[in-house]
């Protein structure tokens, strides 16, 4: 009979899933409208490089195959991303997010790998590093639930912090942390722990304000809330 951390991954591969198909809405609209508009592609690209070295760290550590199945997912969904955004910029745009994806999605996870692999001999010290570079790289994309926390209370509103993205951060973060408990990870432990407790605390801010009168946004307001919407739909899923 399988472990009880095996169908709590399946359940988190499914969750996961959905929270990687989160911006499909989006790129619908960028393709219909054949503009990235004021979308921003930073998002993406660094949820490519998270679900790039998960991918890595799940086939490199014992038992941790879940992981690299789901980000793997994650990896693919995420290429077609960045290549739809790629295609659809303005051309001003396109060299500098070229310049972005290979030092964050080629050369990074590259050296990665090799300093790591060239570092330990270990399999087991290998594995750790890339869960360490992986936690930290997750713990640093919190920083979009933290800046639409904020813009929720200066505006009283929740109008660029969506329900279902608040929820399916506070149930992946869930999720991913108990499975993390179950098999006595770490690295999965405290990313994971960090977005469970920032997803609750959106959710107790949704109910706070969603009935709130909001404050006018002014037009840089209403840009940088957009931009924080855009990193939420993309923190890493696991």
């Amino acid at each position: 009979m399988a472990e009880p951390s095996f169908y709590i991954g399946v359940i988190g591969n499914v969750i996961s899933v959905l929270f990687f198909l989160s911006p499909v809405e989006t790129f619908w609209k960028i393709v219909k409208r054949r503009s990235t508009e004021e979308y921003k592609s930073l998002p993406y690209i660094c949820t490519l490089l998270g679900s790039s070295l998960w991918t890595y760290y799940g086939i490199v550590t014992p038992g941790e195959y879940l992981v690299s199945t789901v980000n793997g997912f994650g990896a693919i969904v995420e290429t077609i991303y960045v290549l739809l955004f790629l295609f659809y910029a303005p051309r001003h745009l396109k060299l500098n997010t070229v310049v972005v994806v290979a030092m964050l999605n080629v050369f990074f996870p590259i050296a990665a790998i090799v300093a790591t692999r060239s570092a330990f001999e270990d399999e087991k010290m290998r594995s750790q590093s890339i869960g360490f570079i992986s936690a930290g790289l997750n713990i640093i994309m919190y920083g979009s639930p933290l800046s639409a926390m904020k813009t929720v209370v200066t505006t009283k509103s929740v109008k660029y912090m969506p329900f279902w993205l608040s929820f399916f951060l506070f149930l992946n973060g869930a999720i991913w942390a108990v499975y993390a408990l179950l098999q006595h990870d770490v690295f999965l432990l405290v990313p994971n722990g960090v977005g469970f407790v920032f997803g609750t605390m959106q959710l107790i801010l949704y109910g706070i304000y969603r009935n709130a009168k909001p404050v006018g946004l002014n037009n840089g307001l209403s840009e940088i809330a957009q931009d924080e919407e855009e990193g939420l739909e993309d923190v890493a899923a696991v």
